[in-house]
């Protein structure tokens, strides 16, 4: 199995450095433009991991994470057009802005592309995780797609990488999960700015 990580942020390199310290095969999307100064990308290639464009990246993966910030999420919508894409799975991690009479970036992704496996999962981390738990507070993620087989595919990723997974429904929940992410963000700025803010679900 071939994980594709999509975006030069740091969250593609954190996940993607995890998913290679547990022996899985990792290949890197960045756009063609991106600049390889970040401390962590210089170590990929030096480490000669393979980082190539999104669409070569896409093509060689069984499971994608979109991981890259949301003006680049047209270029990954017109390389998942690809007829070879249509059976990859496709796990959504990004935010969309915080407006809510414009969707999510979950729905925009599933309709501009027009792909069927797309799954939820990881967008509480934020694309400059884990600048944004210094703390290491968060502890789970949250997930939510349509097909139970997928699902379950993401509840295993999302354990190897050291997270609990917590199910979150059908894939319209998408918005909800963004929501979270942006009502911690509006907390955190209301506590003068802090990032150390998170949200914890307790079973009682």
């Amino acid at each position: 199995m071939t994980i594709c990580i999509i975006g030069g942020t740091t969250l593609a390199g954190t996940l993607g450095n995890r998913l290679l310290d547990r022996g899985v095969d990792v290949v890197f999307g960045v756009r063609e433009e991106f600049n390889f100064k970040p401390v962590e990308w210089r170590i990929l290639q030096w480490q000669k991991r393979k980082v190539t464009g999104y669409c070569e990246a896409i093509e060689e993966a069984d499971i994608v994470l979109v991981c890259c910030e949301n003006e680049y999420l047209p270029k990954v919508c017109e390389c998942l057009k690809n007829p070879k894409n249509k059976e990859k799975l496709v796990i959504d991690c990004t935010n969309g802005k915080f407006k809510p009479e414009l969707g999510c970036n979950t729905s925009y992704l599933e309709q501009t592309s027009g792909h069927q496996k797309v799954v939820k999962a990881f967008n509480n981390l934020g694309v400059d995780y884990p600048h944004s738990d210094p703390l290491g507070l968060i502890r789970e993620t949250y997930y939510c797609g349509d097909e139970p087989h997928e699902k379950t595919r993401v509840k295993r990723l999302i354990e190897l990488l050291g997270f609990k997974a917590i199910d979150a429904g059908k894939l319209e929940n998408a918005y909800l999960l963004e929501a979270v992410y942006h009502l911690r963000n509006e907390i955190s700025f209301m506590k003068n700015g802090s990032k150390d803010c998170q949200f914890g679900l307790m079973t009682v």
